[in-house]
């Protein structure tokens, strides 16, 4: 991470007078920042399409990845794609002289757990971590699901490439892997790919477990689910647009807090829906071409991904998906009916954009492990007040903190004010009522933490 170097702590240290001193941290602080969002940057244009062409291609002619599929071949089922994809991470790591710690997590799920599992299996995930070197036990989270299926679930013999399904989001984790490989971090990154999400989120459920009973502590999970199919079912063509889903609030509040919500507020405010805004805001800043939109739902109607897990346990995860799906390519025999090719094959796969979701997962990535911790005891006063005002407790390595707010019915934070290496703060004449209020961490390099929501009540 930026630190000051010895000549800007001499001549800080012999400037006299405290107007000089403040323009001189204030010049290099903006010096720090032009310099991380040039490696932001430059982070978009070292993603490379050429090698997420290649890996979607070497998943898919796996044949099958089904959860319950072979495990012994060399070149069919999940057990060769684990494989290859573990073997990919350690050739990543190599080259990084060996920055990431590769490993599988794996539990048993024995027949009949649920009608999918039809036979005794081990849910097998491939982990990689890039380790922080300020808060090693801080993560936030890319996963792609390995797995994949046709139209019966519990088919595990027929071809399945998944192509779309999820073999994209792996590829583009793998690729982010490769890029920011080649960055230090404060915070750790995982890349995750996870088994079992079309048997019923197993992998999921056994990481956030695993996640839980060794005290880790995450900022995020970017689940990515599809993100390389640009032609809808409905005939739309977007190569820009992408979804963002985000539950409301955590589904592990509790009654108290329930209680709250309905005297100050935050249906919409929860830590997911932060990470959502954090996604949102920055793929705004940094690839202004894409068209990011947030979707007020855990995910799609009736449906689910491999973040839920993480939600069910307490922790911040959203879904990154394309727009516009097409369901004769999903959980589809191969095949042709009346003129339509049905599958989930390579040739449906539109790599461009691919490549551009992957960018928007790397940057975020980027700027959520260079960033400072979110406050924490955020508390809101100002009722009967013609000012709104906030505290919150001292975040370590942040240099300033921003305070946001916004209409109660907009969905992002519309207003802002950078207040300084404060913890307290008034906003005059910003009534209470009529807004929802939020703050960031801000750190040397101006990368901010997700915002927090105020949690409790300033009397």
């Amino acid at each position: 991470m930026v630190a000051f170097n010895p000549i800007d702590l001499i001549v800080m240290k012999y400037l006299k007078s405290t107007k000089i001193l403040f323009f001189s941290f204030f010049v290099i602080a903006h010096v720090f920042w032009a310099q991380t969002d040039k490696d932001l940057y430059d982070i978009i244009s070292s993603v490379s399409e050429q090698r997420i062409h290649d890996d979607i291609k070497t998943l898919a002619d796996f044949g099958t990845r089904h959860t319950l599929s072979d495990t012994l071949s060399s070149t069919r089922g999940i057990g060769a794609a684990r494989r290859w994809i573990k073997s990919t991470f350690d050739g990543i790591s190599e080259n990084c002289n060996g920055c990431l710690e590769v490993y599988y997590q794996k539990n048993f799920i024995p027949k009949g757990d649920n009608k999918r599992i039809v036979k005794d299996v081990y849910i097998v995930n491939v982990v990689a971590v890039k380790r922080g070197s300020k808060y090693p036990n801080r993560y936030v989270i890319m996963s792609g699901d390995i797995d994949s299926r046709v139209s019966d679930p519990t088919d595990y013999q027929s071809d399945s490439p998944g192509a779309n399904d999820n073999a994209s989001g792996m590829a583009g984790t793998i690729e982010a892997a490769r890029v920011l490989s080649n960055y230090n971090f404060d915070n750790s990154i995982i890349f995750l790919g996870l088994s079992g999400e079309e048997q019923g989120l197993y992998g999921g459920k056994g990481m956030a477990q695993y996640a839980k009973d060794n005290d880790w502590e995450i900022i995020g999970v970017l689940n990515n689910d599809m993100i390389g199919n640009i032609t809808g079912v409905d005939g739309v063509i977007d190569n820009r647009t992408f979804r963002i889903f985000s539950e409301p609030t955590p589904v592990t509040e509790t009654d108290g807090q329930r209680m709250a919500r309905r005297f100050y507020g935050g249906e919409v405010d929860g830590i997911s829906r932060q990470l959502a805004r954090y996604v949102h805001k920055t793929t705004l800043q940094f690839m202004p071409e894409m068209n990011p939109k947030m979707i007020y739902r855990l995910d799609r109607f009736g449906r689910g991904g491999h973040h839920r897990p993480f939600n069910d346990l307490g922790f911040a995860g959203i879904r990154i998906m394309e727009a516009h799906e097409n369901y004769t390519q999903q959980h589809q025999d191969i095949r042709v009916e009346n003129g339509i090719a049905y599958g989930d094959t390579f040739k449906h796969v539109n790599v461009p954009y691919a490549k551009k979701l992957t960018a928007v997962n790397a940057i975020n990535l980027a700027r959520l492990a260079w960033a400072p911790p979110a406050p924490k005891k955020v508390l809101l006063g100002g009722n009967v007040s013609p000012s709104a005002v906030l505290k919150w407790d001292a975040v370590d390595g942040a240099v300033s903190y921003k305070i946001y707010w916004r209409d109660t019915t907009s969905p992002t934070w519309d207003y802002s004010r950078l207040i300084g290496d404060v913890t307290t703060f008034t906003l005059e004449g910003i009534v209470v009522d009529n807004y929802n209020f939020g703050v960031s961490a801000v750190g040397i390099n101006g990368i901010e933490s997700v915002v927090s929501f105020p949690s409790g009540i300033l009397r």
